[in-house]
């Protein structure tokens, strides 16, 4: 490999990158209100999940149906159900919308022969996590934006926002959709904004090679090590005392309510510190590279080792690729996925194959070559991004579902603290 090529390939790769431009943003405040709207809200949050298992029971009784017939069944429901006839027709459309988008989610792992379960659609049932959409009707902005109206049948009114985010920087013409979301701490609304977000990226004249791992979170290809955080084995004491204290509520109590919703107050918290540890950390790795390589982990087959599960999962790795990738989009950089394959076992140096068991940590070579097992893995992982091109794209990045359909959707940013009312 001639000197000048991986500068060549940086210059090739961030080229690429920046004929894509990331269209959406999704904005996020929480909506303060009196306890009667709480209860409204929670009638179309139930209406909207009852339109999408109709919709999906409906497919599977009458298969051959498509995107369309589905939306077409949405006012048969209104005119069957009342309650279903007080949600806005925009949001019974998003519900079958989102219908579809699990079935054809199950059709596309089934084209593309993907091992194991194929993800066919099923029922929602849970009360955590509702959500209802609307589209171009069913809510209204104040003139000062921070107050938002819903006008469907449930007659919610009128809500706070409190966000950190100001709205008048985009249009209402810019606004594609508007949720609203229910989780363990509370209510909060979703704005997909149509805007297409860039940022510059001075040339930093490095190229990196990244390995995670369980013992630090990742190491790099010029020895930098990231501490893993590890934030639900930190929390693990306080979560099994919670649990406890549930398992010894009598169900259907109020009490029984109450200890359920600590329990999903922490176990929020604790996915709140893995995203917002996973956004800081790909944002600080895009903006002091030119490209990033890393491995393509099969993360879905990785946790079924039950001995690793809790703690790959506590670690967060396809979230942090995800952001990652988006980031590389937004600031022009390109990042690249190579597979994993003996990525630990070869040496970097002479690329003999060194067998070593996962106890290993100290890679030792023949050739004289002698470093720590992850450093050794993110110098190969960078020398087959630089050989060849792999997979180069994002997914939805933001933690939840995505807002509008094939679109990206970038990070916005919430305020959870408490705020007095101002009237």
């Amino acid at each position: 490999m001639h000197e000048e090529s991986p500068l060549r390939l940086c210059f090739v790769l961030r080229y690429q990158y920046k004929q894509v431009n990331v269209r959406m943003l999704v904005l996020e405040a929480k909506l303060r209100g009196e306890e009667r709207q709480y209860q409204a809200l929670d009638e179309a949050l139930r209406t909207s999940r009852f339109v999408r298992n109709m919709c999906l029971r409906y497919w599977m009784d009458n298969r051959g149906l498509n995107k369309y017939d589905l939306n077409k069944y949405c006012s048969v429901l209104a005119k069957e159900f009342e309650f279903a006839k007080l949600l806005n027709s925009t949001a019974r459309q998003a519900s079958a919308e989102r219908a579809w988008s699990s079935i054809s989610r199950f059709f596309d792992n089934c084209r593309k022969g993907e091992p194991g379960k194929k993800g066919y659609p099923k029922f929602r049932k849970h009360q955590t996590n509702l959500s209802v959409e609307y589209k171009a009707s069913g809510w209204k902005l104040s003139d000062d934006r921070q107050t938002i109206t819903f006008t469907d049948g449930f007659e919610a009114g009128s809500f706070r926002m409190w966000g950190t985010r100001d709205l008048h920087f985009y249009q209402i013409e810019q606004i594609k959709r508007v949720r609203v979301v229910r989780r363990a701490d509370g209510y909060y609304i979703q704005f997909c904004v149509d805007v297409e977000r860039r940022e510059n990226h001075e040339y930093q004249n490095r190229v990196l090679g990244i390995d995670v791992g369980l013992n630090h979170f990742y190491t790099d290809s010029d020895g930098n090590i990231v501490e893993n955080p590890r934030y639900l084995r930190k929390k693990e004491r306080s979560l099994k005392r919670t649990q406890r204290r549930l398992s010894r509520k009598k169900k259907g109590s109020k009490n029984r309510v109450k200890a359920r919703n600590k329990v999903g107050r922490k176990h929020l918290k604790v996915s709140r510190q893995r995203k917002d540890f996973a956004v800081k950390t790909a944002r600080c790795v895009v903006q002091s590279s030119d490209l990033v390589a890393y491995e393509d982990l099969k993360v879905r087959n990785m946790v079924k080792n039950h001995h690793l599960a809790k703690s790959i999962s506590d670690a967060s790795w396809s979230q942090f690729r995800e952001w990652l990738e988006y980031f590389g989009k937004v600031f022009g950089v390109g990042t690249i996925a190579v597979p994993p394959h003996y990525t630990s076992q070869n040496c970097s140096s002479c690329g003999t194959t060194v067998k070593k068991s996962l106890s290993t940590r100290t890679h030792t070579c023949k050739c004289g070559c002698v470093l720590d097992r992850d450093h050794n893995a993110a110098l190969n992982i960078l020398r087959i991004g630089l050989s060849t091109v792999g997979h180069t794209g994002t997914q939805d990045a933001s933690g939840d579902i995505d807002l509008c359909t094939g679109e990206e959707t970038p990070p916005g940013k919430s305020s959870r603290r408490k705020r007095k009312s101002s009237k």
